[in-house]
């Protein structure tokens, strides 16, 4: 249930319209749903502004999409990431309008029409988060952190392969990455893209190491360990191949500006 269907349900109760009766049946599975196998927490959004999303990896595709069906009527988007073509098929049986991007492995139910335009009205108003990639390998994770924080209701500018084997693409783009609220930088083998893109730009960056590379890149911890020694100040770093815990992180900075002096969960979830 987002603020605005809670807000409107109370509205209800004191004008009359709605009986505290109806009113319970409604919210009666608040704060979770309890599926057996699955909590699912509708109570997320209020909370910290942002529902809940669904990891699909080690979970079977029946229950995918059993907790897509709990989840919507909520007024908001469904998320699911690391999505097999498996897990995909029974969602979309569920939910033809549902959206699968192959490459992020997710799929998006997308909100109801109301909270849409909302979401669209908001955007406008906040600066772009961009997303760089180091090479074309980087790709998967890059779209996963871009898509993320574009359902979270934000513009994202898509910069990729501009690696520092061929520091020329990335310098083409400085101009570009100057007017970003937020940069996620998705880079493999010796992870250095980070620590040079930090030091061309005003905004907070968040490194994302991935497991692209040869031999002694050790599944991605290379990258990783230079991230996080990155000489560059104002660089924060996920987990390997972390793209939507970056594009998570890079929407909640890009809303800091719009909860000063606002009440907690005054409007929509990504507002």
């Amino acid at each position: 249930m987002s603020p605005e269907q809670l807000r409107a349900l109370l509205a209800g109760v004191q004008s009359g319209d709605v009986s505290p009766e109806r009113a319970f049946e409604q919210i009666k599975t608040l704060p979770y749903d309890d599926l057996g196998f699955a909590r699912i927490d509708h109570h997320r959004t209020l909370r910290t502004g942002f529902p809940e999303v669904i990891y699909c990896a080690g979970k079977q595709p029946a229950q995918v999409a059993t907790i897509v069906q709990h989840m919507l009527g909520q007024g908001v988007p469904v998320l699911g990431t690391r999505c097999e073509t498996a897990t995909w098929a029974a969602v979309h049986d569920l939910v033809p309008d549902a959206q699968y991007h192959a490459i992020a492995r997710l799929f998006i139910v997308p909100p109801d029409a109301a909270t849409q335009e909302h979401m669209a009205a908001q955007a406008t108003q906040r600066g772009r988060i961009a997303v760089l990639s180091g090479g074309t390998s980087d790709m998967p994770v890059a779209e996963e952190a871009a898509l993320t924080a574009e359902v979270m209701g934000n513009r994202v500018v898509r910069l990729y392969d501009v690696g520092v084997a061929g520091l020329h693409r990335l310098l083409a783009q400085v101009a570009e990455l100057q007017q970003a609220s937020v940069v996620i930088v998705v880079a493999g083998m010796e992870g250095a893209l980070a620590s040079v893109t930090a030091g061309l730009i005003p905004a907070p960056l968040i490194a994302v190491p991935t497991s692209v590379g040869y031999g002694a890149h050790f599944g991605g911890l290379a990258a990783l360990l230079a991230m996080l020694n990155s000489c560059a100040p104002g660089v924060s770093v996920v987990n390997i191949d972390n793209g939507f815990g970056a594009g998570y992180m890079a929407a909640k900075i890009n809303r800091v500006g719009e909860r000063a002096g606002l009440a907690v969960n005054d409007n929509f979830a990504m507002q």
